[in-house]
C-alpha cells in the first residue's frame, strides 16, 4: 500500500509535467533540517542517510532510468562530482516507478553514474523528502540542512554546492 501511494503521487507529479514543477516551489522547505532516512541500496541493504548527516554536505538526486530530465541533468551531475566529489556525499535515489532492481543495476553499469545508487523500493525517501517528481534534487548542508531543492535538466549544482562549501 505505501508504495502504491507513492506511486500514485511521483506519477501525478510526472503527469503535471516540467512546466508545473519548478526549482524552489516544491519539497522540503530550504531551511528545514534534513530527514534521517533508511533506504536499501541495489542489494537490498539497508543504508542510513542519517550517518551522513551532520558530517559533510549531501545532494541526493531522486531519478529513474526512464527520466529524460534526469539524463539530461546526469552531466551535471558528473561536473558537480568532479569538483566537489571529496567533500561531498553524493547519493542517486532511484525512485522504482516502473522500475526493478534488474533494470536499474543496468542501466548503472552502462552509465556509471557518479553517486551511490539506493532503491527506494519502500518509498521512504520519497515520503521523508516530499519528492514531487523524478530529477528532484537536495542538497543538504554540514548542520544538516536542506540548503537547495530543485527540479529539472538544467540546474547548476556546481553552484550551489559552491555556496554551501563557502558557508
Amino acid at each position: 500500500m505505501i508504495y502504491f501511494k507513492t506511486a500514485i503521487v511521483v506519477s501525478a507529479a510526472l503527469v503535471a509535467g516540467p512546466a508545473t514543477v519548478r526549482a524552489q516551489d516544491d519539497g522540503l522547505a530550504v531551511g528545514s533540517r534534513a530527514p534521517s532516512v533508511v533506504v536499501h541500496d541495489l542489494d537490498g541493504k539497508p543504508v542510513n542517510i542519517g550517518q551522513y548527516i551532520g558530517r559533510k554536505p549531501l545532494l541526493l538526486e531522486f531519478w529513474a532510468t526512464w527520466c529524460e530530465l534526469c539524463e539530461q541533468l546526469l552531466p551535471r551531475v558528473r561536473e558537480a562530482h568532479a569538483r566537489y566529489g571529496d567533500r561531498v556525499e553524493f547519493f542517486g535515489v532511484n525512485v522504482t516507478i516502473n522500475q526493478s532492481p534488474a533494470r536499474v543495476r543496468r542501466w548503472v553499469e552502462a552509465n556509471t553514474p557518479p553517486f551511490r545508487t539506493l532503491y527506494d523500493d519502500e518509498g521512504t525517501s520519497i515520503r521523508a523528502y516530499a519528492a514531487p517528481t523524478t530529477s528532484y534534487v537536495v542538497i543538504v548542508d554540514r548542520g544538516g540542512r536542506v540548503a537547495y531543492r530543485g527540479t529539472g535538466g538544467t540546474q547548476d549544482l556546481s553552484a550551489e554546492l559552491g555556496k554551501v562549501l563557502a558557508e
